[in-house]
This record gives C-alpha cells, sequence and structure tokens, in this order.
C-alpha cells in the first residue's frame, strides 16, 4: 500500500484516479480548493462518492497556490507519490481570465514542485494536455514532436509545467512523468466541456454551438482509459534515457529520471459523428449552432499512444458508442431527465 497525494480529488479525473487507488488498497489524501469555475455542488457530490467509496480516504480542502500549509501537508504525511490533476482547466477560459492560469497553473505547479523536492517524493505524476501541440499540423501527435507553438495560455501554462518539472528532474533527482491528455469524457464529466454542454442543451431542447462548423476531430477517451493510464505510470518511476542524445535532443525524455507520454484513444472521431452517438444514446435530435472557430482553439487531436502501450502496457479500451452511452446514463440519473 502507497499513501498517495491526489491533488484536484474533487475534480472529474481526480476523482476517478482516487477510487481507482482506493480499490486496490492505497491510501490516499485529496486536496482541492472547490472553486467555482463550475458548479461546486458537483465536486461536492464527487467528493461524496469518494467517502462513500470506503477505503484509507481523507479530504482536505486546500489551493495548490498557497504553499505554507501544502507544504506542511507533505511534511506532516510523508507521501510516497503525488498525482497532481489539480489546475485551472479550459482553453477559451484563459483567453478572458489570463491571472487565474499563472496563479493556478504556474504557481502552484512550483509549490507542488517544491513540495515533492523537500519532503522525500518518490515520484511525481502531473497532468499536461493534448493543447501543448498547438499548431502543429503533423499527425497524429507524438511525444518527441516539438511543441513550441501553443496557441491559448492553457496551452502555454501545461508546456511550462513540463519545462519546470524537467528542471527538478535534473537538479534534484526528482523523478517527474507528465501525461498529455486527450479530450477526456464519461460519467462525472465537467460542465465546460463539449459532451456536457451538448447533453444539456439537446435535452432542454436549445441549440449546441458547433466551432468551426463542424469541422473539427477530437481524439476522444473515455475516462477509465485515462485512469488505467494514470494509474500505471504511477506505479513505475522514470529512469535516465542512458540512449539520450543531446545532440538530437528528444522532447519525451532526458539524461534526467523524466519522462511526458500522450494518454488517448489514438482514433479521432470527427464532432458530427459524435454529436451522432450522442443524439443516438439520448434519443433526442441536436438543433445545431454552427459557429465559426474559437481563439485559441485547433481543427483537430490526434494521439500517438505507442510510448504509453509500450511504457504501461496499457491499452485504451472503451470505444466511442459505449462510452457515450456510460455517459448519457449516468448524466441523465445525475439530473433525473
Amino acid at each position: 500500500m502507497s499513501k498517495i497525494l491526489v491533488t484536484g480529488a474533487a475534480g472529474f479525473i481526480g476523482m476517478h484516479v482516487s477510487l481507482a487507488l482506493l480499490a486496490r488498497g492505497d491510501e490516499v489524501v485529496g486536496i482541492d480548493n472547490l472553486n467555482d469555475y463550475y458548479d461546486p455542488a458537483l465536486k461536492q457530490a464527487r467528493l461524496a462518492e469518494l467517502h462513500a467509496a470506503g477505503g484509507a480516504f481523507r479530504f482536505v480542502q486546500m489551493d495548490v497556490a498557497d504553499f505554507a500549509p501544502l507544504a506542511a501537508l507533505a511534511e506532516a504525511e510523508g507521501f510516497d507519490t503525488v498525482i497532481h490533476l489539480a489546475a485551472q482547466a479550459g482553453v477559451r477560459y484563459s483567453i478572458t481570465n489570463p491571472h487565474a492560469y499563472a496563479q493556478a497553473n504556474l504557481v502552484g505547479f512550483v509549490n507542488i514542485l517544491e513540495a515533492c523536492r523537500h519532503h522525500g517524493v518518490k515520484h511525481l505524476v502531473y497532468a499536461s494536455s493534448s493543447s501543448v501541440y498547438g499548431g502543429n499540423a503533423r499527425m497524429p501527435f507524438a511525444e518527441t514532436d516539438a511543441v513550441d507553438h501553443p496557441v491559448s495560455l492553457y496551452a502555454a501554462t501545461k508546456k511550462a509545467n513540463e519545462l519546470m518539472a524537467h528542471t527538478y528532474s535534473h537538479l534534484y533527482g526528482l523523478p517527474t512523468t507528465g501525461l498529455r491528455f486527450f479530450t477526456v469524457y464519461g460519467p462525472w464529466g465537467r460542465p465546460d466541456m463539449a459532451p456536457f454542454l451538448f447533453a444539456r442543451a439537446i435535452l432542454a431542447g436549445e441549440p449546441i454551438k458547433v466551432f468551426n462548423h463542424g469541422n473539427m476531430k477530437r481524439d476522444f477517451t473515455f475516462i477509465d482509459d485515462i485512469v488505467a493510464g494514470v494509474v500505471a505510470t504511477a506505479d513505475r518511476l522514470p529512469q535516465p534515457d542512458p540512449a539520450f542524445d543531446r545532440m538530437n535532443p528528444s522532447a519525451a525524455a532526458s539524461w534526467a529520471p523524466y519522462r511526458v507520454f500522450n494518454i488517448g484513444h489514438s482514433q479521432p472521431v470527427a464532432l458530427m459523428d459524435f454529436i451522432g452517438s450522442l443524439e443516438e444514446a439520448l434519443g433526442v435530435k441536436a438543433q445545431l449552432d454552427l459557429q465559426p472557430m474559437a481563439p485559441g482553439d485547433v481543427a483537430a487531436t490526434y494521439a500517438d499512444v505507442q510510448a504509453l502501450e509500450a511504457w504501461t502496457g496499457v491499452h485504451p479500451a472503451v470505444g466511442l458508442t459505449e462510452g457515450v452511452g456510460r455517459f448519457v446514463r449516468w448524466y441523465r440519473g445525475f439530473y433525473r431527465v
């Protein structure tokens, strides 16, 4: 049994990761600031699920941008592993609220690094994002690709997290693993994400906003596949790559104990096809409000997941029809619609 800190434990991915860790017998301390970026009642409901799951779970309301209590917690608990999922999420929100991203994603991340460095954490696993690929056009996106052209501040903060993690892996020997998530969906999902927004509007008989006139593709990845990758990655410490070539450096590895992986389904889906699956599962036809491309957005995402599969043996297993069906059943049950 390991003692694991999960930041953002009241979030979508954080709740599911915590449940998986508890199910296998780990001791989990979850922290979250329970902010109102979206309805805190959903976060409280996720926490209720965690408390009801049994096992060694404790929750502490805390903001990772506040260093003193975070450091005190790390010192008192002696965590083996930190799974850092707390962040200010959302590409479009970063256009109008940049300071929220600087505080949560930059100040908060250096606080996590310092807490890990000073208090004996053996492995830091942290959430990066597919958004780091920014303006890249070559598909599928691979970890060895350069990611120097972000198109949103959110993406830039996630790229910065990877750079900051590498610095601590190099200077202090802290093993760090970054995980680039690709369009995660499923039960208990975020209300600002397309599946949730679409389901709510379709059932209410309202039009759904479809950006880039529907000409978009996303590597939709079901939450169970994300969780399997996070947990398996947390169980394996990154090692310095003896074959690392400083004359031709790879962005995915290092001479330091540092790795970065994609986690996606590796089967991009046209947005209109995703809407069709949602319509079928809901039994209701959507009304479409076709919009131009939103600032900071990208037309397509597509994950190369070979590196993660080789590292962990984890393969994406939940297809679109099953995943959308499970999301819709949860949504209808939770909101009684």
